[in-house]
């Protein structure tokens, strides 16, 4: 299976991949009775675009954030099911081996989920504690030169179909006492569940991982003993970032809808809502600019740690481009301190920029039945 890519051809292997895979199958994922985890990502590794962060000497195509936000959202526009499995297989799968891996498990593991030969999972929530790693109540015993893991783990994604899963496990008390493990669905002890039967997502399988007496060589602890909750809080910074590009992407599958409906509308006769068609189009437009923006946010150091504890809250190195309309009690606030608030509890529902909204003049002159591309580049000003 090929990953060659270069980055002038990553576009294209998108657009082919979404055209050629992901929309043929998308109504039979819709229903759950479609290709199997595993065999979409064997898809994406033909297509080289299931190690997009996975560098080229190890079989990837080297790309950045960006390229895998630009992925996620092209393939959830078209399928959610497909790109949340994608989703969790390039991010919460991959990247923690590609941060936290040493080159013996790198160079074991990552060409084969770069090619899309192996499918990875991530193993955290739990019955009881859902995904408070300190709640945790897998155990892992040092034995040797082997742990032996049990306990289970609940709403995982690919489970059944996955061949690797990237499992925390208690090895001590509090925090520091949790420690990732590289567990292949090989071993002896290892089970799953039926797949679970969702309001959703019917395509990608979730459903509760068994671990009975597993025993994992101690050269597949990710990671130091300990290092666990590290190991896991990262793969989930990184996760979100997939998640908010698979809401971009659904947002702006359901806005194509409305727009075509809202055609026949009006060649129909009838005249369309085209003012909520407008504000999906601003709403879905500033959410793929918010999540564009979080991987660049992410290696601010300390701005990216107070966003993460305040979300409302922009970098303080930037002037906040919203403001409140003035019917709400927080612009109210403003008006009435002389220093303007930074943060806002709650972000307004109908918060407005400050800017004239940025349109190209090609979609200015087709009118409101055309919405702008989403791969066009963010305005400077952002």
């Amino acid at each position: 299976m090929s990953t060659d890519i270069g980055h002038r051809d990553l576009a294209g292997s998108i657009a082919g991949f979404v055209d050629d895979v992901v929309m043929p199958v998308a109504p039979a994922m819709a229903r759950g009775d479609g290709p199997s985890p595993r065999r979409i990502v064997e898809a994406a590794g033909e297509a080289g675009l299931a190690g997009i962060l996975t560098p080229e000497a190890l079989g990837g195509a080297g790309g950045s954030h960006g390229d895998f936000i630009r992925f996620i959202e092209a393939v959830a526009r078209a399928d959610a099911s497909c790109a949340v499995i994608l989703d969790v297989h390039l991010s919460v799968g991959t990247e923690p081996l590609l941060v936290f891996g040493n080159d013996d498990q790198k160079s074991r593991y990552l060409p084969k989920l770069a090619a899309g030969e192996w499918l990875a999972a991530f193993a955290l929530t739990e019955a009881a504690g859902g995904s408070d790693a300190i709640a945790m109540r897998t155990r892992a015993v040092r034995d040797g030169d082997t742990y032996v893991l049990d306990g289970a783990k609940a709403f995982i994604t690919g489970a059944g179909d996955a061949d690797l899963y990237i499992v925390m496990a208690r090895t001590g008390e509090g925090a520091r006492g949790v420690s990732a493990f590289l567990v292949e669905a090989a071993l002896p002890g290892v089970g799953t569940g039926a797949p679970l039967a969702k309001m959703g997502l019917h395509g990608s399988w979730t459903g509760e991982l068994v671990l009975d007496a597993v025993r994992v060589p101690a050269e597949n602890r990710l990671g130091d003993e300990g290092a666990g909750f590290t190991v896991a809080m990262s793969a989930l910074d990184s996760g979100r970032v997939g998640i908010s590009a698979q809401a971009v992407g659904i947002a702006q599958g359901a806005l194509d809808a409305a727009l075509e409906s809202a055609r026949r509308r009006r060649d129909a006769g009838s005249e369309p809502d085209v003012t909520t068609i407008a504000d999906m189009e601003v709403r879905t437009a500033a959410a793929r600019q918010l999540t564009a923006m979080r991987p660049h946010s992410s290696t601010q150091g300390s701005a990216s740690r107070s966003m993460r504890q305040s979300p409302s809250c922009t970098p303080p190195t930037r002037a906040s481009p919203w403001r409140s309309p003035p019917w709400t009690s927080a612009h109210r606030n403003r008006r009435s301190t002389a220093t303007p608030q930074r943060c806002a509890s709650a972000t307004p529902r109908h918060a407005r920029s400050t800017r004239e909204p940025t349109r190209s003049s090609a979609s200015s002159s087709r009118g409101i039945f055309s919405v702008t591309d989403p791969n066009d580049p963010p305005p400077a000003a952002w």
